[in-house]
């Protein structure tokens, strides 16, 4: 990196100030009820901003906005490590992690094929789509953006599909486990459920937020269970890029360059490493806050670079797409749940 200190300082203190206004609201007790977290309040704030005064704020903030999308997403990324153990792998065994697993594979799946044969969909907006569906909303939107390449309007429409339909889950999940408890049709108990909740709905906050409204053994199960999914984040983007590159050399017979996502191995390494337990917990507390505060930066980085004019130039393909992974996460999620017991 060449670019000096002072010629970043102005956008860092804008998508700082963003980040740490975001990360005040994410603690009122309404928006921890309902699940928002400081990531969806930084994108929505840094739209309304770009899309407002930022025009007269870019030339000078311009370079420090850039790096915070950029570097600062990576370092939150490896960051992010911190909050996982190896150990979290062993809570819920075999089962969990084969559900985890198939949940990922078949709706990003289901989300290239379909946005890209059925709705016709550019990929890069497919694929954003699905990994937010698949693995862990806003933060796998962001990790996956590097390896794919997308524009700054595609990421921002994939991160409000997680916001739409996680919020939508958050409320649904609940509700549906008590109708089919008290009609005496639901084949879950609350820890199962809690674990087809963590296999299925996007966002940690918004896991975190539908477990608890069923019980406290449903919000456990439902956590460790989303961790292990988070987990599966790094493997996922190095196939990714693996794939990527194994089709673009296919259509044009050239040799194409795979794009390592380095920060990737680094969050592997950091879970790892926090697997161990050599820092006290006073300190781990600390770099996660550090974690959530570059996340949420980078996460204004995107909505302050994004134009709500591109957003409506999207049109309607990409919420259907998120509809129709919705419905998958629902009816094939449960479906995959109820198979994998059955088996093991």
């Amino acid at each position: 990196m060449n670019r000096p200190i002072p010629k970043l300082l102005p956008g860092l203190l804008l998508t700082a100030s963003i980040a740490g206004l975001s990360i005040w609201l994410g603690t009122l007790p309404w928006m921890q009820a309902h699940g928002i977290s400081a990531l969806t309040l930084a994108i929505v704030i840094g739209i309304v901003v770009g899309n407002t005064v930022y025009g007269t704020l870019a030339p000078r903030a311009a370079a420090g906005v850039g790096f915070s999308k950029a570097t600062l997403l990576r370092a939150g990324i490896i960051l992010y490590g911190l909050r996982l153990t190896l150990q979290d792998i062993g809570q819920v065994g075999v089962t969990g992690v084969v559900i985890d697993a198939l949940v990922l594979l078949s709706t990003f799946a289901l989300s290239w094929w379909l946005g890209t044969r059925v709705l016709g969909l550019d990929r890069n907006s497919a694929l954003l789509i699905g990994a937010g569906s698949s693995i862990c909303g806003a933060a796998a939107v962001m990790a996956t953006e590097p390896v794919v390449k997308g524009r700054a309007e595609q990421v921002a429409v994939a991160v409000a599909t997680v916001v739409v339909f996680g919020t939508l889950a958050m409320f649904l999940y609940p509700l549906l486990y008590q109708w089919g408890a008290n009609a005496g049709w639901m084949p879950l108990d609350e820890t199962a459920f809690g674990v087809f909740t963590g296999s299925t709905v996007h966002e940690v906050a918004q896991v975190v937020a539908a477990g608890r409204a069923i019980s406290e053994p449903a919000a456990d199960a439902a956590v460790i269970t989303k961790m292990v999914r988070v987990m599966m984040l790094a493997p996922f983007l190095v196939g990714l890029s693996a794939l990527l590159a194994r089709g673009t050399h296919a259509v044009s017979g050239e040799r194409s360059k795979i794009t390592i996502p380095w920060f990737a191995f680094g969050f592997i390494a950091m879970v790892a490493f926090n697997s161990l337990q050599l820092l006290p917990a006073s300190l781990v507390a600390l770099l996660v806050d550090l974690d959530t505060a570059l996340l949420a930066m980078a996460m204004a980085a995107l909505g302050l670079t994004t134009h709500v004019s591109a957003l409506r130039q999207a049109g309607a393909k990409p919420m259907l797409l998120a509809v129709l992974l919705f419905a998958w996460l629902l009816a094939g999620g449960m479906a995959i749940n109820l198979g994998v017991r059955a088996l093991l």
